[in-house]
């Protein structure tokens, strides 16, 4: 594995993917703000939690973008198209499976099939996040597919040579 490489790029590729999650919710794009509903599994109150959202966010980004540098060795080829693909995959698995699974796992998000109660007052996400808006699909899919393009575009595999 090539560590400078995947430091650099992967804290790129997340800081991309963390700007267009935030920047389409401050633009009224979409009502999901990732980093609050991640922010407050961890704490109730209502500033910090973004701190912490953002944090962990950023953590858990960098993160996985080592599921994406072992797939480039495991191919021994890395492209902005073959990132994208996993971006691609990335994203839909986030909107599918990971989404929906929020409120098992968050304390205060309301469930489905409950609805809101004292503790739990956040919206859950429902299917693809659609609770949050018509174009938050899309919008977590663009941002996945950015991430896996910024990694496969310039992630250097050890022994190849980049030219731009």
């Amino acid at each position: 594995m090539n560590v400078p490489s995947w430091f650099l790029w992967g804290f790129v590729a997340t800081v991309v993917l963390t700007s267009l999650m935030s920047g389409s919710q401050g633009l009224k794009l979409t009502r999901m703000n990732i980093t609050y509903l991640i922010g407050t599994m961890h704490t109730a109150d209502r500033e910090r939690s973004k701190l912490i959202g953002f944090g962990v966010h950023f953590v858990n980004g960098w993160l996985f973008s080592l599921v994406y540098v072992a797939a480039f060795h495991a191919w021994h080829h890395a492209t902005w198209w073959l990132g994208m693909t996993i971006g691609f995959f990335h994203g839909a698995f986030v909107l599918l499976v990971a989404m929906p699974l929020f409120p098992a796992v968050h304390p205060r998000m309301a469930s489905e099939q409950r609805g809101p109660t004292v503790v739990r007052q956040l919206e859950p996400p429902g299917f693809l996040a659609l609770h949050y808006g018509a174009p938050t699909p899309a919008i977590t899919l663009v941002a996945h597919l950015a991430f896996g393009a910024i990694l496969g575009a310039f992630y250097t595999l050890p022994g190849t040579a980049r030219c731009f």
